[in-house]
């Protein structure tokens, strides 16, 4: 099935609100806004501001998780700190949702790599998903976009390590890559079948730098900006966005992203996540 993109080469709050009114998924009930708080020392991440329009027309709950790495985000004292520091709770609800365990355990049956996947409880109070993206490369998934941000970034301190380590926590750093990739997919299958269709997807391609918003020494960005693109197909998104930056032969920086990508097997994921059936790489883009 051929899912629609809408796309914008301007950048600006107000284009994500009105490309997110054009793709006409309204989200109902109590909405899980899931972002990136983004590491302590990032220059890169996307800051209040600039969601602040489409977050105050949805009326949601900014979201987040613990990592299961050392950082500011790592416990739920330091990553209440930074999410302060960083300026969310100036303007937005914001929930940690692993903030207290229990973790909730999403059953995965027919995943490929693991066969459960550990979100933060609190998903638990939530109806639908609002999952707001920063498109850049990544130093292990080679990308980061919207299949992350279900997978790694919903996931709780404890399952980011499952996942990361196909399984097996311990192995966080060491497991097989292909494995862990897999096991982005099939997480990410288990939170699409969780809300059950009631969710929209925003990629913003900006501030392209290869490492991702977790890391608190990053790179400066390599690409120029390329838009912004709304979807209710996490699959047909993230697909679109490579496609873009394999377009952009005239940008200097495009090998070097590209070069991040390939040489984690990034568009792995993607294959991996619609043999599951988590959405469609055929999709329609549409230029607005």
């Amino acid at each position: 099935m051929i899912q629609k993109v809408y796309f914008s080469r301007e950048i600006t709050p107000q284009k994500v609100l009105e490309l997110y009114r054009l793709n006409g998924h309204a989200l109902d009930g109590k909405v899980a806004i899931k972002l990136h708080s983004g590491e302590v020392g990032n220059q890169n991440f996307l800051r209040p501001d600039f969601w602040r329009p489409i977050i105050d027309a949805v009326g949601g709950t900014v979201t987040e998780c613990n990592t299961a790495y050392d950082g500011e985000r790592n416990t739920t004292a330091k990553h209440l700190r930074t999410l302060e520091k960083h300026g969310w709770n100036k303007y937005f609800d914001v929930d940690l949702l692993d903030a207290e365990g229990p973790d909730m355990v999403l059953d995965i049956p027919d995943g490929k790599r693991i066969k459960k996947n550990y979100v933060g409880k609190n998903l638990a109070n939530y109806d639908s998903l609002l999952v707001l993206s920063h498109f850049k490369g990544h130093p292990m998934g080679g990308y980061g976009g919207a299949l992350k941000q279900l997978s790694i970034g919903i996931a709780s301190s404890y399952g980011k390590a499952y996942i990361h380590g196909a399984g097996d926590p311990a192995a966080l750093w060491t497991a097989d890559h292909n494995s862990f990739l897999e096991s982005m997919a099939d997480a990410a299958l288990s939170v699409v079948r969780y809300f059950g269709g009631r969710a929209v997807y925003v990629n913003v391609m900006k501030n392209m730098s290869v490492d991702c918003d977790c890391c608190a020494v990053a790179e400066d960005p390599c690409m120029k900006d390329i838009g912004i693109l709304v979807s209710n197909d996490p699959v047909a998104i993230d697909r679109a966005c490579l496609d873009l930056v394999y377009a952009a032969t005239d940008d200097p920086g495009q090998k070097h992203l590209l070069e991040r990508i390939e040489s984690r097997n990034g568009a792995y994921t993607i294959d991996c996540a619609e043999a599951l059936g988590v959405g469609s790489k055929q999709y329609e883009l549409i230029e607005v």
